[in-house]
């Protein structure tokens, strides 16, 4: 009995030194760390490769398969109804196929089957929507998506050919992944990191990344790197150095209530107006991101500030005016009326 105890436990410290060293370790070097002899770690090989997902490389490292690695999380039921929620808005708000998370909700289903039976239940059901048939398949994306989660856990620079928005032309860069971000008003993900060039932080839309390789240089992402910092002034995913820009934005009193319902940026702040309107503010790194949202309210909304967003606003309504046949002659619409108007609201 004693001896199957320390068998085991030594099997968990084994576990605990490949996971603590993804480029692995040698059986010597596993005998030295745990003070037994080498013959020792020879004898646990079939345990740690039946438990653990460990294989062994060309030069004699053990490596535990991240890929195939399997952990084992205990939630409450008020812990599984948060993954819940979030599996649903992932299964709503992601138009590609992931195999993996449709698998990790299926199991997380199965898992709370005694405690849960109802949720775990719809949990089964949001991971039949992700692998429903009519979800975008790309393979290329997946690729990409696992070699960049690969590459974040081991601490690995990755290879990328990246195409550009605007002109479409395809780059190569070397890259070191500091943080992956969903964004669900594009139904996007991206990777926050390290570029080669220009040797400094920056953002991919993973879905423009045609290729990946990985490589074998590492990396550490710096101790000051905080995404919450670095989002912060974000309103999803758009960042910069300058400093956030001041958006003020009037909403009609018919929906005044909504938008107090809902806290849209950690720096809003709301302004109550004697006829039920609201004027709302927050300090913004990039205004235009926020365009989309905008445009969603219609003519519910009156962009007051930033002035250069107040006019791609009024350009849009005059474009959507000729796309519908209206005139616009008439509408008033010039610079001069444009300060007016904004000094009007300012003094409310």
């Amino acid at each position: 009995m004693e001896r199957g105890t320390r068998k085991a436990e030594r099997l968990l410290q084994i576990e605990a030194l490949l996971l603590a060293h993804p480029e692995g370790l040698t059986q010597a070097e596993l005998a030295r760390r745990l003070g037994v002899h080498r013959s020792t770690i020879h004898r646990y090989l079939p345990d740690l490769t039946y438990r653990f997902a460990v294989y062994e490389t060309e030069d004699g490292r053990l490596v535990i398969d991240r890929d195939q690695y399997l952990t084992n999380v205990r939630l409450t039921l008020h812990e599984a109804m948060a993954l819940h929620l979030a599996a649903r808005m992932m299964s709503t708000r992601t138009d590609r196929h992931n195999p993996h998370a449709a698998s990790a909700l299926r199991k997380l289903g199965v898992a709370l089957e005694r405690l849960a039976p109802l949720v775990g239940r719809h949990l089964r059901i949001s991971a039949d929507v992700m692998d429903d048939a009519a979800r975008r398949h790309d393979p290329v994306y997946l690729e990409v998506l696992e070699t960049l989660t690969r590459a974040w856990s081991e601490g690995r620079k990755v290879r990328v050919w990246h195409q550009h928005e605007e002109t479409r032309k395809v780059f190569e860069y070397v890259f070191a992944p500091y943080f992956i971000e969903p964004y669900p008003v594009g139904q996007t993900t991206h990777v926050i990191g390290w570029r080669e060039p220009p040797g400094a932080v920056r953002t991919f839309k993973i879905e423009r990344i045609q290729r990946i390789e990985m490589l074998d240089e590492r990396y550490e992402v710096p101790a000051d790197f905080d995404p919450r910092e670095h989002l912060a002034d974000a309103w999803g995913i758009w960042y910069t150095d300058a400093e956030p820009v001041e958006v003020v934005l009037r909403f009609h009193p018919r929906v005044a209530h909504r938008v107090r319902e809902t806290r849209w940026h950690w720096s809003e702040r709301i302004e109550e107006q004697p006829d039920g309107s609201l004027i709302w503010r927050a300090r913004i790194a990039e205004p235009r991101e926020m365009l989309p949202w905008i445009r969603g309210w219609g003519a519910d909304v009156e962009v007051v500030e930033p002035r250069e967003l107040r006019r791609e606003l009024m350009r849009e309504a005059k474009r959507l005016m000729r796309v519908y046949g209206l005139e616009t002659s008439g509408a008033q619409a010039d610079e001069d009326y444009d300060d007016r108007r904004a000094r009007e609201l300012f003094r409310g």
